[in-house]
């Protein structure tokens, strides 16, 4: 379904209704929310395979609802009335989220929090129930997290990428508005990890051992998608003599993209189950970071030495291309940011 839609998709740039259902019934929102709301308090490997699947079919799909799966993993770090409001009426609440602090302003008030800004990159906002807005205390504070209602923002139609053209990655603008306490926590509560002998893995583990790495699912699934479409389009004729340079384009393209699933798998199942030290999460962000670079240049390799224009490939391949693009150059996975943490990250003895 998500793949019959996805042309309209990528020309609406926004999802469709029958989509969204299927996110739905898919679980992907309520995949990480708290079992005593009716979540699954599922695990990273999980959603990472279930988004790269997806992406396979429609990257911007999976980008949303991965994020929405992981903003309701973010939204479990709320105080208990807050997470009453979010899902009190059922775990398939989709949540969006601004999380530059430097676009918002917060100034405390009585029982709560006066808020207001701009957040430029807001992946899904058009389809959320909730957002989650990050914005710094006063002048020049720390950074607090804010759950405001989704209909407390305006939506500016800023979302016009060449990838990840359906996910409406909008700017979204909060005139000052009353957040009671009660919806509001310290970024650095969302982000680290929390002692709980009785929470469930993805409750407890910091946001950095693992969020680079989802975001990265939709790549792999995408750049699959690509090399499907591309080799549809070159089989023909493919075992010619003359063909010897697009056959090793294949394999090479084909066998990177597979090291990528195979690097990112085993992060995936380090984010689950090993011990969460300083090395793992920065080993985790290098994983996700390199992958995101070779699965950009595994799809770009494919059109090397092609006589037509990338632009007269197939158009599946062409979505997928621009999307596998976009999601590497996302800030998150910048290489030399993650080469940083790792460095900083690896303590004297641990292994590389």
């Amino acid at each position: 379904m998500a793949a019959r839609l996805a042309p309209d998709a990528h020309t609406r740039r926004r999802l469709h209704e029958e989509t969204l259902r299927a996110l739905d019934e898919a679980g992907f929102a309520r995949h990480f929310v708290p079992g005593r709301w009716g979540g699954g308090d599922g695990t990273f490997r999980e959603l990472f395979h279930a988004t790269a699947a997806l992406a396979e079919s429609c990257a911007s799909t999976a980008w949303c609802g991965m994020l929405w799966a992981t903003h309701g993993r973010f939204a479990a770090r709320l105080p208990p009335p807050a997470q009453r409001e979010v899902w009190g009426a059922g775990p398939d609440t989709r949540i969006a989220a601004g999380l530059r602090p430097s676009s918002g302003r917060a100034r405390k008030a009585p029982r709560g929090w006066l808020v207001e800004g701009r957040w430029p990159v807001v992946s899904g906002v058009h389809h959320a129930a909730w957002l989650l807005l990050v914005a710094p205390e006063d002048e020049g504070g720390p950074a607090r997290v804010f759950a405001v209602p989704g209909d407390a923002v305006a939506v500016s139609d800023t979302w016009d990428a060449a990838g990840l053209r359906a996910t409406g990655s909008h700017r979204v603008t909060l005139t000052e508005t009353f957040v009671p306490e009660h919806r509001s926590l310290p970024l650095s509560a969302l982000l680290e990890a929390r002692e709980d002998r009785d929470g469930a893995r993805c409750h407890t583990a910091p946001a950095h051992l693992a969020g680079q790495l989802l975001m990265c699912a939709p790549a792999l699934g995408a750049a699959r998608a690509a090399l499907r479409a591309w080799t549809r389009q070159v089989r023909p004729g493919l075992e010619a003599p003359q063909q010897a340079p697009r056959r090793l384009g294949l394999a090479r393209a084909s066998a990177d993209i597979d090291a990528v699933g195979l690097l990112l798998d085993a992060a995936a199942r380090r984010a689950d189950s090993a011990p969460v030290t300083p090395g793992a999460v920065a080993r985790n962000q290098r994983d996700a970071a390199v992958s995101a670079q070779r699965l950009a240049d595994a799809v770009s390799s494919l059109t090397q030495g092609e006589t037509s224009s990338p632009d007269a490939l197939d158009g599946e391949f062409r979505r997928s291309w621009d999307d596998v693009r976009t999601v590497a150059t996302h800030g998150a996975l910048s290489l030399d940011a993650a080469a940083a943490a790792y460095a900083a990250g690896l303590p004297a003895g641990e292994r590389p």
